[in-house]
């Protein structure tokens, strides 16, 4: 690992309106209108039925309420909570690159005469810059580790307030396999990513390994 330190958040911190309505319009394709207005109503954000987030960069919401929404999804979900929350990430993602292409950090990146393997790491570094850029406490670092790509979050949101013994970031998995489809022209399942370090398990960092399948 780097030398980079953990972020510590304020319980009330403001959040970028793009990001929490990019994971609500994920929600609502795989969740479904009538889904969608049951998670708001669980995780206590009935304020956003009918009345949706900006797509803006002002910091009209908060983070933690991305967090409940994550946690309210698992709740609805229940023991298929891991794989929607998976998908709501790639659909997520797919929502964020057409309509938020400056927020994802991915206007103006050229792949196609790139290698693959730096096609994906150009990616997530765009990601990166495109989080910190917008988010006032991000902090993400990209490494490519012998063909193993690591993204560490140090201020993962999805972690915001909550707490587990087990990885929670399954929406972040989702995002981040959708961002290899979206380098590579792949499918999501020809690549196996893994989070090994989670902030909610009380670790320092969200941290995830990115590999081919084999």
């Amino acid at each position: 690992m780097n030398d980079l330190k953990p972020v510590s958040i304020p319980e009330d911190a403001p959040y970028v309106n793009a990001l929490l309505l990019q994971m609500i319009r994920g929600v609502e394709e795989v969740l479904g209108e009538n889904g969608l207005k049951a998670v708001l109503r669980i995780s206590g954000l009935e304020r956003y039925i009918d009345n949706l987030p900006e797509n803006n960069l002002e910091k009209g919401v908060l983070a933690r309420e991305y967090a409940r929404l994550n946690a309210a999804v698992e709740e609805f979900t229940g023991r298929a909570g891991k794989g929607m929350l998976q998908r709501i990430g790639r659909a997520s993602f797919r929502w964020g690159v057409k309509e938020q292409s400056a927020v994802m950090g991915l206007a103006g990146i050229a792949l196609k005469a790139l290698p693959q393997r730096i096609r994906k790491r150009a990616v997530l570094l765009g990601i990166r810059k495109g989080l910190m850029d917008v988010v006032d406490f991000g902090l993400v670092d990209v490494q490519d580790q012998d063909g193993v790509l690591v993204y560490t979050d140090y201020a993962c949101v999805i972690c915001h307030t909550r707490h587990s013994d087990h990885p929670i970031c399954h929406l972040y998995i989702g995002s981040l396999g959708e961002a290899m489809v979206y380098a590579t022209g792949k499918d999501y399942r020809d690549f196996e990513i893994v989070e090994t370090h989670c902030r909610a398990k009380g670790d320092g960092f969200c941290r995830f390994e990115i590999r081919d399948r084999e």
